[in-house]
């Protein structure tokens, strides 16, 4: 099943999904991707959200290792500093967020790792009919307009996802703004025939846990 976490900007998609990670990694069930945790500071100037704070910029924070890799910088702040780079991805395609083409190989490379893990683990998986250990959920936070749009960015994340479901990650959440939600459901349609939109709410929690420990009672004979 791919489970496609949409909405709209900043209502907790990200902080939701921290949370089901950490439900599912204390239930035994492994998290391998990308999470993207904003930077933020208290303030009190324009860029202030309702709260008092500022986001600055956005980590990835590689699963299941968990390094944090300093990812996205906002644009004015990037231009400010001198860490803008003109000829990169993002300022091509002209996002707000400035992202280093360094930072994006960084995150490719995790995932050119995992496609490699997963290949292994289907040939283990077609010489030994029973699993060793418990299917996991591949994460990737998130998919947005250089993947879905120009074929760019995480080019190693809609590869591994574009594979389909496997015997390691039968199941995968992948967060995307609500714009692109359609183009993005498109993108994966032929690599995963049973998808389901869901939001940052107790019902999206409910159905990723259903599915994913329905996986492994079919799997192991029991409840996990």
């Amino acid at each position: 099943m791919l489970f496609l976490l949409t909405g709209e900007v900043q209502i907790g998609k990200t902080r939701w999904l921290e949370k089901l990670v950490a439900n599912l990694a204390e239930r035994g069930v492994l998290c391998a991707g990308v999470l993207t945790p904003g930077q933020w500071v208290a303030s009190a100037g324009e860029h202030a959200d309702g709260n008092g704070y500022e986001k600055l910029g956005i980590d990835n924070v590689l699963l299941p290792g968990g390094e944090r890799v300093p990812f996205a910088r906002r644009g004015d702040l990037a231009r400010a500093d001198g860490t803008f780079d003109e000829d990169s991805q993002a300022a091509r395609a002209e996002l707000a967020w400035h992202i280093s083409d360094v930072a994006i190989e960084h995150v490719n490379a995790h995932f050119r790792k995992l496609r490699s893990l997963v290949r292994a683990e289907a040939v283990s998986e077609s010489e030994a009919p029973r699993r060793s250990s418990q299917p996991g959920l591949l994460v990737v936070d998130e998919l947005g307009r250089l993947e879905i749009w120009r074929g760019g960015g995480l080019t190693e994340a809609v590869a591994l996802l574009a594979e389909g479901p496997s015997a390691a990650f039968p199941h995968a959440l992948v967060v995307v703004r609500d714009y692109l939600a359609d183009d993005a459901e498109a993108l994966l349609a032929e690599a995963w025939p049973d998808r389901m939109r869901i939001a940052p709410d107790k019902e999206g929690q409910v159905a990723v846990l259903s599915a994913a420990f329905a996986r492994c009672k079919s799997t192991y004979g029991d409840e996990r």
